[in-house]
């Protein structure tokens, strides 16, 4: 491990994996110890154009006992290489690997007992299809999806036809640009330098995000199709998000209440498509990022998650857990 950019308590450590078409590939995995450790870790991931900046996120966690780890999946934060186009990937199983091993590391080195994988927006994608592949393995005890893209906010003939006319298209150009982006809304409610209270890297997280890509959304609308067509997860399941979508093309101050990047009524309607344990909690005045919502509101999130955590993933459930402190392993 090395110092990360957000400094002390945070480290961070760089995942080599096999090159692709572009050329290397990485991802970093951050890393913060609870204060008492209770043999049990979180693994958060981030959403697109995104990275992880939310230390009071970590706060929470490390405050009940859980390790804390984020990851920056490849092309996206502090795993974005200068030959790499921005959060490009051709299909949602390419970050399966980086997955793999940050739980090997959370497990196998740092010998977490209870890991909750957490993710928000297109994380929340990408982990319920890992989860869901990687089921008979052991390596999830819960899941915690905040605002997961498992839909695209769009009328259906965007979604249906001329979405799958845009992943053939994908198949040949798939580095093409299509006018598929995000307005920056959601970015000026976030921003401190704006209308938001937040301070991040805006190369990383820009107000109105990267250029989409054909192969990017081809790779997107194929992973929400097996996620729609039912998966198996077999571990209790968190779906948070907010009660309404902000739909408005300018900023207003509803575009601080409500969620102004996905249609939350497709996060309801896909939710039991997860498995057979979900639990569905919903927040008046959520944004897409529930945790960067106004104070009131990410207080409850935090109250709700915490509750479910309490009933679903307590100290002490596992076997093993009755053990004294996890010792702290070396630095690597």
């Amino acid at each position: 491990m090395e110092p990360d950019v957000l400094g002390q308590p945070y480290e961070r450590r760089t995942i080599d994996l096999a090159s692709d078409d572009e050329g290397p590939v990485v991802a970093t995995l951050v890393r913060r110890f609870a204060e008492h450790r209770s043999g049990r870790a979180v693994l958060y991931v981030h959403g697109f154009v995104d990275y992880f900046f939310q230390t009071h996120l970590a706060d929470f966690f490390t405050g009940r006992g859980f390790d804390f780890y984020a990851l920056d999946l490849r092309k996206y934060g502090r795993s974005l290489l200068a030959h790499q186009t921005p959060n490009f990937c051709l299909d949602v199983s390419d970050y399966h690997p980086e997955l793999d091993a940050a739980m090997e590391i959370i497990r196998g080195e740092d010998g977490a007992r209870t890991v909750l994988v957490m993710g928000h927006s297109t994380g929340g994608l990408i982990t319920a299809l890992w989860a869901h592949e990687r089921r008979d393995a052991g390596l999830v005890d819960g899941l915690f999806l905040n605002s997961p893209f498992f839909d695209f906010n769009a009328p259906w003939v965007v979604r249906r036809p001329l979405a799958g006319a845009v992943s053939r298209l994908g198949r040949r150009s798939p580095y093409r640009i299509i006018p598929f982006g995000i307005s920056d809304v959601y970015g000026q409610s976030l921003h401190a330098d704006h209308r938001g209270e937040w301070r991040y890297d805006l190369t990383w997280k820009p107000l109105a995000g990267f250029p989409v890509r054909a192969g990017w959304l081809a790779a997107i609308r194929r992973g929400q199709g097996r996620l729609r067509a039912g998966l198996d997860i077999d571990v209790p399941v968190l779906l948070a998000c907010s009660t309404r979508t902000f739909r408005g093309k300018r900023w207003e101050q509803g575009a601080s209440l409500g969620d102004a990047i996905l249609d939350v009524e497709h996060m309801v309607r896909w939710a039991p498509r997860l498995g057979r344990h979900v639990t569905l909690v919903r927040f008046d005045g959520g944004m897409h990022d529930l945790t960067l919502s106004g104070p009131e509101v990410r207080e409850q999130v935090f109250t709700e998650a915490g509750r479910w955590i309490d009933a679903f993933l307590p100290a002490g459930t596992v076997e093993s857990d009755k053990t004294a402190e996890v010792p702290v392993p070396r630095t690597a």
